[in-house]
């Protein structure tokens, strides 16, 4: 009969200070761990299962979407639906990128850090999926082909950019200077949504000061609660740092982040797909060519530099010191 030996859990003063886990005091795996131990660990209750079938499960869900797309109406033969067929992969990556990093993070040092290298650079990529989006389909109509519509994919391409290498950067400083590891990668993922979200804070605006017919905009309000609610929880470690090693298994930050951040995107891609099909006549003419050409040359061109910001940041691993351990 064949039997398999789980990982033996430790508590964070047997892992090196680099895996440690503000408020998570138990349900750690070793530092060390073989390829088949984390994939095996993906069906044992640890302090990162939850956080991998949260982004795991439902990114699958928007694979479902994306190959929907692909076979019905609007797909690829329609250039005007290139920027959402892109946006919804990025929405397929980021999760799957999420999910694979906590699952292989605990292979070694090296290898975590890596692992959330790819992580980073999706969420990164996820940011300019969105703002391809937002360019074709959200932008309000008095702001279509204006100055500020012509650079915000170029704006949107640099912040990506600029985003994937703080994130990563942030990695280096995380043990020595937690404090601004995690102010920089919080303000490298905050700030390309705020700037993503410029079109949008403008027709709430409009909203408010008139009467606003939209059906689409309550769908965004959602979605935006969703988005704040997801960064309050990443940046104040609620609710295990007011309980430590209460929520070690269940109902830590982590775990609550994804989960607020699914549903957001959810929220955010219905949101675009109404915006698409309300305004499809009226911005088609505008942003045919425009669109097709950013939503290939953005996306290529942050695909190579991000690679290449990994790869970098990967070679650079070796001048950091081994933690030691605990």
């Amino acid at each position: 009969m064949l039997s398999l030996k789980l990982p033996r859990l430790l508590s964070i003063n047997q892992v090196p200070k680099s895996f440690q886990e503000q408020g998570i005091l138990f349900g750690y795996r070793p530092p060390s761990s073989s390829a088949a131990d984390c994939l095996l660990s993906v069906f044992q209750m640890t302090n990162e299962t939850l956080n991998i079938w949260t982004h795991f499960v439902p990114a699958w869900y928007f694979v479902w979407t994306l190959v929907g797309r692909l076979r019905g109406p609007g797909g690829p033969e329609d250039p005007h639906a290139w920027p959402l067929l892109a946006y919804l992969l990025t929405c397929c990556i980021y999760p799957l990128a999420s999910s694979c990093a906590h699952t292989f993070s605990t292979m070694s040092t090296r290898a975590r850090h890596i692992c959330y290298f790819f992580d980073y650079a999706a969420l990164s990529m996820y940011s300019l999926g969105s703002a391809l989006a937002y360019s074709a389909y959200i932008f309000p109509a008095e702001w279509v082909n204006s100055s500020f519509h012509h650079c915000y994919v170029p704006i949107a391409v640099l912040n990506t950019v600029v985003s994937t290498t703080v994130s990563c950067y942030s990695r280096f400083v995380e043990v020595e200077q937690p404090r601004l590891s995690k102010a920089s990668r919080t303000l490298a993922f905050v700030y390309p949504y705020l700037f993503d979200s410029i079109p949008l804070f403008y027709r709430f605006y409009q909203c408010a000061a008139e009467t606003c017919t939209d059906a689409s905009i309550l769908v965004h309000y959602k979605h935006t609660f969703f988005a704040f609610l997801t960064c309050f929880i990443f940046a104040t470690h609620l609710p295990e740092r007011l309980a430590p090693g209460h929520f070690d298994y269940i109902g830590h930050s982590h775990q609550v982040f994804h989960v607020c951040g699914i549903i957001g995107t959810h929220f955010q891609m219905k949101a675009i797909m109404m915006d698409m099909a309300e305004r499809h006549d009226q911005l088609k003419a505008t942003l045919l060519l425009s669109s097709s050409l950013q939503t290939l040359g953005s996306m290529g061109l942050c695909v190579a530099i991000s690679l290449a910001v990994i790869v970098f940041c990967s070679a650079s691993l070796r001048f950091m010191p081994e933690p030691l351990q605990r």
